[in-house]
């Protein structure tokens, strides 16, 4: 299991329980993952922490001074086992 943060630019798109797909962009050294259709973003991750599972749920909405934040849950698989 892992938990990943997004940034949410508007209050009630997402909500605690929803199930969300997730779509994954490229850059240079990093990626970064969109929750679709484009209603949330993550910040930057290294190759080495590439996210292997493309869905996931909602386990928290939060507010703070920069905007709004959701923690998704997603159930990953060791690529080793």
């Amino acid at each position: 299991m892992r938990e990943m943060d997004f940034k949410m630019e508007r209050p009630g798109l997402l909500h605690e329980g929803d199930h969300v797909t997730v779509s994954e962009g490229v850059l240079p050294s990093n990626y970064y993952y969109t929750i679709n259709p484009s209603l949330a973003m993550s910040g930057n991750y290294p190759f080495t922490q590439r996210l292997l599972a493309r869905e996931g749920t909602v386990t928290a909405v939060t507010k703070n001074e920069r905007g709004y934040y959701v923690k998704v849950r997603f159930e990953e698989k060791d690529p080793a086992k």
